[in-house]
């Protein structure tokens, strides 16, 4: 396998453990210094997060969610080098009973087998709707 297959391997795999809602094979595939970047202004969530931080926002995001997940279906993906881009649609039903569908595109970046860095651009107004003004 090419590095860019085993690169898309290891990118659909974190977004089925991300979808199915384990936050421990989530945080496990990435790397010890890994970052989330989220596009936007939501405080809280938006800019760039070392993965401590994100490790500590996950549980309390997924929580708000019916069965605590949010599943994240890829359209489409391209690989090259390292990085990894995905385009994606999401789904969910919210405690307050508020249906969220978004639609992301993420840049991954893989190093040794593990995601390094994730850029995420989404409808935050849609995300902030649902998830902070509900």
């Amino acid at each position: 396998m090419s590095q860019e297959q085993d690169n898309k391997q290891t990118v659909t795999s974190f977004l089925e453990a991300f979808s199915s809602g384990d936050v421990d094979a989530v945080l496990g595939a990435m790397s010890d210094d890994a970052t989330w970047w989220t596009a936007g202004r939501i405080k809280g969530m938006s800019g760039t997060a070392p993965k401590e931080v994100f490790a500590k926002g996950l549980p309390g995001l997924l929580s708000a969610c019916q069965d605590g997940k949010i599943a994240i279906t890829p359209t489409a993906m391209t690989a090259e080098g390292d990085r990894v881009a995905v385009e994606a649609e999401s789904s969910a039903e919210t405690r307050s009973g508020r249906s969220y569908r978004n639609q992301y595109h993420f840049l991954f970046t893989v190093r040794d087998g593990k995601i390094a860095a994730v850029k995420e651009y989404m409808d935050t107004d849609h995300a902030r709707a649902t998830f902070i003004d509900a």
